[in-house]
């Protein structure tokens, strides 16, 4: 399931900022919606964007929260405009008012927002479990209500943040909510993950639209997304002293670094025309068949274009019902 041609490479380190990736590309007159753009590797994505002339609209759950980042780009020279819209994830009702409510084309989707490990089983209105309705259906039915903005753009592009915790957890097509199967945090945190990369390479049908979507994984980066996981499972990660202080790790990101995937993959000219693939450490990653010793890699299971339509379906069969 590896593309045919030879993986995709850029000059660009595994710890470049994301400012670095797209230096001298100018942006002006560009549209960008990046969701979850109020903290964190959004919020750095957001100013890559925004700094480098694109018009800017941040989706979060609480638009107040963005507010210290919007004042602080408007007063930087040369910057596009940025502001914030209100978007639930979780709600389709919320949705469905946003993509309602757009208008023009949209050169720029970054579905980054995200939840992770949550502790116990927890239910959206609509019976869908709360990270795979967060992190994918969520971000589907946002990209297909966005559509035609996107096909208007004439070379649109859709970034989607996955994360390594794929590698073990296939699509359950059978139990996606986990109704039946014991819920497992992780579990449930690697199969939405899954399911944004096969989402990426079931948006191939929109290749005609000139519309392109691939996924990353950012790398490992403190941000609020481990406010879900429990101090003792920090500790084990290594990333938090007896006394409860976190610190990163030597590998670790900065959030600007952690970023700087996205941002290529928004905004370079290398990634001109590229779709369906997956990259780390702005590089394209290799394929992976089992967990393999060495970290890293994209796992086949989510590079499947069998699999990929089928949750295409699903998705789209889903919010229907919703």
């Amino acid at each position: 399931m590896q593309h045919g041609s030879a993986l995709l490479t850029t000059p660009f380190g595994s710890h470049a900022r994301a400012q670095e990736v797209i230096d001298s590309v100018d942006l002006t007159g560009r549209r960008a919606v990046v969701t979850g753009g109020a903290s964190g590797l959004g919020a750095e994505t957001v100013r890559a964007l925004a700094t480098a002339g694109a018009e800017v609209t941040i989706a979060t759950r609480r638009p107040q929260s963005a507010e210290p980042l919007v004042q602080e780009l408007a007063a930087v020279a040369g910057a596009g405009r940025v502001h914030a819209e209100a978007l639930d994830l979780s709600d389709t009702a919320s949705v469905d008012a946003f993509t309602r409510t757009w208008s023009g084309p949209l050169d720029i989707l970054v579905a980054n927002a995200g939840i992770m490990a949550l502790p116990t089983r927890t239910l959206t209105p609509g019976g869908w479990e709360m990270q795979l309705a967060t992190n994918h259906l969520g971000h589907f039915a946002l990209a297909t209500g966005l559509h035609t903005a996107l096909r208007d753009a004439g070379s649109a592009r859709i970034v989607v943040v996955s994360s390594g915790a794929h590698l073990g957890a296939p699509f359950d097509f059978e139990d996606p909510h986990f109704a039946r199967r014991p819920y497992d945090p992780w579990a449930a945190y690697g199969q939405s993950k899954s399911a944004d990369i096969l989402f990426t390479v079931g948006a191939r049908r929109w290749a005609a639209d000139r519309i392109t979507a691939n996924a990353l994984n950012p790398g490992y980066i403190l941000t609020r997304l481990q406010r879900h996981v429990d101090d003792d499972t920090m500790r084990a990660f290594g990333v938090m002293d007896d006394q409860g202080n976190v610190k990163p790790l030597p590998y670790y990101k900065t959030p600007e670094q952690g970023a700087a995937t996205s941002v290529l993959l928004a905004a370079s000219p290398l990634l001109e025309g590229v779709t369906g693939r997956y990259f780390e450490d702005n590089q394209e990653a290799r394929t992976v068949r089992d967990r393999e010793d060495q970290p890293g890699g994209v796992a086949a299971h989510a590079l499947d274009p069998e699999a990929a339509d089928r949750l295409w379906e699903y998705s789209t069969d889903a919010l229907h019902t919703a």
